[in-house]
């Protein structure tokens, strides 16, 4: 299916092909980008098999990547797409890189930082906005199928 360039949807999709490289790599499949004045200027997938590194999840690759672009340790003119609802420490990699926007896919009911925090507590920096659901349903379907083929 094609999306409106500059959408959320476009760039979700965008993500969403980080997470199916991930797929195939055998990691859990989760993709992130960030977008900045509507370009891309990170990509990342879940690397955490591939570099024997626990904290190697896409939304931290792609901080890396936004920060390293421009120089700069403050994101808040960008916006994060992901597929897969942020596990806490990504959650705080977020609030300390100041991120303008954060886009969800799908939640995540057992690792994700909304269901993990409470209501009062700001993970997010206050200034982020927060998105969900952005083609959730094909974004969660691509982690469930992973985890029934890897329960084989």
């Amino acid at each position: 299916m094609e999306y409106k360039f500059g959408s959320d949807e476009y760039f979700m999709n965008e993500a969403y092909k980080q997470a199916e490289i991930a797929y195939e790599q055998h990691e859990v499949p989760v993709g992130a980008i960030i977008v900045s004045n509507g370009k891309i200027i990170a990509k990342a997938h879940n690397q955490t098999e591939m570099l024997t590194d626990s904290t190697a999840h896409a939304e931290i690759l792609a901080l890396t990547s936004a920060f390293d672009y421009f120089g700069a340790k403050y994101l808040p003119d960008c916006t994060l797409y992901v597929t897969l609802e942020p596990c806490t420490m990504c959650a705080g990699a977020l609030y300390w890189s100041q991120i303008g926007k954060v886009v969800i896919g799908a939640n995540d009911e057992k690792r994700g930082y909304i269901r993990l925090s409470s209501p009062q507590e700001k993970v997010l920096h206050p200034k982020t906005i927060l998105e969900e659901g952005v083609l959730s349903e094909q974004c969660g379907n691509l982690v469930t199928d992973f985890f029934k083929k890897l329960r084989k």
